[in-house]
Parts: structure tokens; sequence; C-alpha cells
């Protein structure tokens, strides 16, 4: 049981992370000094579609979003496999 909450909790949070990177984001929980006073984490997220602001890569953000989102849960997959086979 202890091993399927930690599973649990740390798919949602690389979701909450990867919700937090799209442009979706609607929620301002800190203020706009950023979390924790860091500038770089504002309270608007969509912090992929400012990474990539000024690039040629910029049109196709939502794509990298989502590959970059099944790839790293695929990878939580695997980590998660590989820990319980251990």
């Amino acid at each position: 049981m202890k091993k399927r909450i930690v599973g649990l909790s740390s798919a949602v949070l690389v979701g909450a992370v990867l919700f937090y990177l799209s442009r979706f984001w609607f929620f301002n929980f800190w203020s706009l000094d950023g979390l924790l006073g860091i500038k770089v984490l504002p309270p608007n997220g969509s912090l992929l579609a400012f990474w990539l602001r000024g690039t040629t890569l910029a049109p196709f953000e939502l794509i990298i979003w989502a590959v970059a989102s099944f790839t790293a849960l695929t990878y939580l997959e695997k980590f998660s496999d590989f820990l319980k086979n251990r």
C-alpha cells in the first residue's frame, strides 16, 4: 500500500509540474515576484512558451510540451517498474 501511495504521489507531482509548464496553467498561488522570490517561476506558468519565445521552435510549443509530457511520464513509469522489480 505504501508503494502505491508513493507512486501515485510522484505521478501527481510530475503531472502538476507538467501542468505548470504548459500554457493551460491558470492558478496564481504566489506573487509576481515569483515562487520563493525566484523571478524565473512566475505565477502564471507557461514556462515552455517563455523559454521558446524568440526561437524558431515557438510555434511548436504545444507539440513539444506533449512529447515531453509523454516522455517524462513514460520514464517515471519505467523507474517505478524498476523499483518494483528490485
